[in-house]
Order: C-alpha cells, then structure tokens, then sequence
C-alpha cells in the first residue's frame, strides 16, 4: 500500500507543479530602455526592473541597484518608458506614476525632489508615454500634449526656456503618437504629420537646420506612423513601412554607410519595417518577417552580433520571432513571439537581468535570454526513489528561485516553503523529497519573485 499511495500523490503533484511553473513564468509583452536601467512587463500588468537604482528609478523604496528582475507594480500596469534616470509607467484607469530622478521636474509632481516609490501624477486618461534625457511626454485621451521637466533647448515646445515641474499642456488635440530624445520631442498628429521641437545640434529635427527651436515645428505633412528618439538621432517609419533616420551619424547609428550627420530626413529602408528603437550611439528596427537588425555604436555589444566593432551598415541579428524592441544607453533589449526577454549590451549595473555585474561580466555581445516561459508538461519529470522518496526535474527560468511546499490548502497565503531552490543553467531544476504518512502531502512548486 505504501507504494501506491506515493504514486497517487504523485499525480495530484503532477498537476500543481505545472500549474505553479505556468503562472510564474508569464510571457513578457512590453519593454523600456534607460541609461543603465530596463523595464518589462508581464502579460499579468505586472511591472518589472532590473540596473541602476541610484536616483530611485526602479520604484522599489530603494536606493540599491539589482541585477536581477524585480516586481514592482502587481498589476493593471498597460505602459512604460525609461528616461535617463526616471521612468515613468500607465495603469489600466489611465493614470501616470513616476519615479526616480526629479533634478529638473520630469517626474511632474510640483517638486525637485527624487523619488524611489511610483507616484501617481495624473490620475486619469492618459494614454500615452515617452521620457527623454530630464524630460517627460505624455498624451490624454482628447488627443492633448502635455510636459513636464528641462526644458533648456526648447524640449518641451511650450516657447521658453524654462523648466517645469508640473505637466503642461503644450498642443490641445489630435496628437497621436509622442517619443523623446536626450533632450528634444517627437510627435505625430493623426493626419499623419510629424512635429518635432528642442535640440538640434545635430540636425535630429530633421529641418534642414542645426537651430534648436522651442516650439512645435512641422518636419513631415503627412503618412508617418511611428517615432523614436535615440540621444541625438531620430527615426520615423511611413505608411509602407519605410524606414527614415536623420541626426547624429558619429558612429553609424543612421546605417547609410557613412558617418556624416544630416539635418534632412534619409530614407534607409524601402519597405516592411514594423518597429523602431533607438539608443544612445545604435539604432534598431524590425521586419515583418520577424527579423532583428541593428546598427551604430558597439563598444558595449548592444548590437548583438558578437563583436565589439560599430557598423554604419544595416545588420541583421536574430532572423525571426522578435516582436518588440528597446534601446538604453549601451544595452539592447528584444521580446520573442513566445514572450521570452533577450537582452545584449553594457552591464556594469545589472541593467541586462541576468544576475551578473560589472566586475563579472562587463557586457555580453550576443543576445542572452533573460526570462523563458516554460509551457507543456514535458517541462517536468517525476521519479520515484528507493525508501519512498521522490524527485521531481522541470525546466523553468534559469536562475529564478522556486520553492516546494505542502500545506492542505490552495490559497497562496497559506503557502509554506519546504525548501527552495534556484533554477540553474537552462533552467533546470531538481528537488527531492520523501513523502510522510501522516501528512496529506499536496505539494506544489511556485516561483518566488
């Protein structure tokens, strides 16, 4: 008998750990870029990060940097952005919280002070975000545009000079889109025009000047559907999915072959790209097909494609499945079509997720997948020991914690670790155990954030 009540126990474990696993390893749906921070949420709304924490910009009550992904909000989170120091992030209602660096006003919250918890600045209808350098966008439901922080070149299109450390509303309607650089704006009007406003000391306004201006000027009558900042460099896509690039070309972030700035919008791709993102010194864009390319700045390897040495050509780095991708400082990050997060680039403060620092491993010039999501019950194997003991083998998140308990009831909060282990390379992942008689001996594995 004893024999058999191990394996009806087994069965019922079966279960709970697969539904455990699932639940813990949420695919990733969004991801933001800082100087040295990430953000990512979850398919849940959870929201989530990892790298430099020194002004508070990874909202956990903290001034201590992590190397490890950490939750921050739990749900009902629909939008991020990364500023240099401060990030910023949407809940579900519409309203706007922000943290970390507040020097120049980017948080919006009437004062100058830094901040290392999310605070609400908005409470509702906002629909869109971007933060630049020490300057933060954002859009409401009307279509308005409004901004808040440095404001030295003109970034905030509101004609001064001047700071602000509460939201101003800088357009009144029909604002569809808003992206930031280091320090100048980006935005789309829904009849598809483009409007830029700040520095333009390297032709980033795409005018035909290199004059700052510090107010709303049109670049684009019309068929622009989507705008990215990197620091000094922008990039806008058509309505064919043609690729245009202008600003900074110091080291090949434009991707024409040259390294000449240019004032004018350049076209580099014809057709059939979806996505943009840019850096500080690189720039990346998707295809249709799924495909990642990259070009610019390499030092650090944000490029991914294993070297150290910058490109001004166009080069392709993952062939397909990447869905979504981010620029920081010196470090890239991309999603797949199954929700994992892969990242490439500087690391000196854990930026990248992956539980290394600096003095560990500086960078990583080959994409390096940060969070898997495992599916399937070939993921666990389960194995009866001699004496009655059992043990158990599944694949989760390589080096994510998970903990085996016992207790008879499925409320989480009456959860109690029997022991905990830490996935190692590839996930993997063992915990043996000897089941009690006397015990009812549910157990289930759950991943410990």
């Amino acid at each position: 008998m004893k024999a058999k009540r191990n394996l009806i126990q087994i069965w019922l474990l079966c279960a709970a750990v697969l539904q455990a696993v699932t639940s813990g390893a949420q695919p990733v749906t969004k991801v933001a870029g800082g100087y040295d921070h990430s953000l990512f949420l979850k398919s849940s709304g959870s929201q989530w990060a990892m790298g430099d924490n020194g002004n508070g910009q990874l909202g956990d009550g903290t001034y201590n940097s992590t190397n490890r992904p950490e939750q921050i909000a739990v749900s009902g989170v629909t939008a991020i952005a990364a500023g240099e120091f401060h990030s910023l992030f949407l809940k579900s209602g519409g309203s706007l919280w922000a943290m970390g660096y507040n020097g120049d006003g980017e948080l919006g919250d009437g004062t100058y002070n830094d901040a290392n918890l999310p605070e609400q600045i908005v409470a509702t209808n906002v629909t869109a975000i971007a933060a630049g350098e020490t300057h933060s966008l954002f859009l409401k439901s009307d279509g308005s545009l409004w901004a808040m922080g440095d404001n030295y070149f003109g970034q905030l299109g509101d004609s001064t000079y001047n700071p602000t450390n509460l939201p101003e509303q800088i357009v009144a309607s029909n604002v569809t889109a808003v992206a930031a650089g280091s320090d100048y704006s980006l935005f789309l009007k829904s009849d598809g025009s483009l409007w830029a406003m700040g520095n333009n000391g390297d032709g980033e306004l795409g005018d035909g000047t290199y004059n700052s201006t510090n107010v709303p000027e049109q670049i684009v009558a019309s068929n622009v559907t989507a705008i990215a900042g990197g620091y000094y460099h922008a990039l806008f896509l058509k309505s064919g999915g043609s690729l245009w690039v202008m600003g900074n070309n110091e080291w090949g972030q434009l991707g024409d072959g040259t390294y000449n700035s240019t004032n004018v919008p350049e076209q580099i791709v014809a057709s059939n790209v979806t996505a943009i993102a840019g850096g500080y010194g690189h720039s990346l864009f998707l295809k249709s097909d799924g495909s990642l390319w990259a070009m610019g700045w390499n030092n650090d390897g944000q490029l991914g494609d294993g070297t150290y040495n910058n490109t001004n050509r166009l080069e392709q780095i993952v062939v397909t499945n990447v869905t979504a991708i981010a620029g920081g400082y010196g470090h890239s990050l991309f999603l797949k079509s199954d929700g994992s997060l892969w990242a490439m680039g500087e690391n000196d403060n854990g930026q990248l997720g992956d539980g290394t620092y600096g003095g560990v491993r500086y960078s990583t010039n080959r994409p390096e997948q940060i969070i898997a999501v495992p599916t399937g019950y070939n993921q666990l194997s389960i194995q009866l020991l001699s004496g009655g003991g059992v043990r158990l083998s599944f694949v989760g998140m390589a080096g994510a914690n998970y903990a085996l308990d016992n207790s008879s009831s499925l409320m989480p909060a009456s959860w109690v670790p029997l022991v905990t282990n830490p996935a190692g390379s590839g996930g993997a992942l063992v915990f043996t155990i000897t089941p009690n008689e006397d015990t009812n001996n549910f157990w289930r594995m759950r991943f410990v954030p």
